[in-house]
């Protein structure tokens, strides 16, 4: 058996450790859970949604824009009183502000999304439709096409026969 040896009497580069990268990979996991924050609107309205016999999920959740319309909550009775509300993000509204409301949040997507934004509609069931032809005037005049309605599913109650 014979030893080679290098001219120089050096050594050659040690392999990289790799025993400490799952701590650091979770290290790393662990920092974006702390720090990521989930996009939560606190409702100051309440919404008793409509039922629905057909409804479809929205696919991409990133991509839609809510507006909130209702009677506010009981906390809010009795400033505000019992008519229903317009509520964009976590304030309430009016309807002049919507169309600056659709511009910041197309502001918020990436230019080759924007052609795909929905703006759903969360209304409560008791709603007159004038404040709803109202808000998707004013939609229309944002250009904001794509529309959704939130609804609760029905129900089948033709199983149990």
């Amino acid at each position: 058996m014979a030893i080679i040896q290098r001219k120089g009497g050096g050594k050659g580069t040690p392999g990289i450790s790799t025993s400490s990268l799952p701590d650091i990979v979770f290290m790393i996991l662990f920092f974006f859970m702390a720090t990521t924050t989930m996009r939560e609107v606190e409702l100051k309205v309440q919404i008793d949604s409509p039922k629905a016999s057909e409804a479809q999920k929205l696919e991409k959740k990133s991509l839609v824009s809510y507006i909130y319309v209702g009677p506010p909550k009981k906390e809010f009775v009795q400033q505000l009183g019992t008519a229903p509300r317009i509520q964009l993000n976590g304030a309430y509204s009016s309807l002049t502000n919507i169309t600056e409301f659709i511009a910041a949040e197309r502001d918020k997507l990436k230019e080759n999304e924007r052609p795909d934004m929905t703006v759903s509609l969360k209304i409560d069931a008791a709603t007159k439709m004038g404040l709803v032809t109202d808000i998707k005037q004013e939609l229309r005049r944002a250009n904001a096409l794509s529309i959704s309605y939130a609804a609760a599913k029905e129900k089948d109650n033709t199983q149990g026969r």
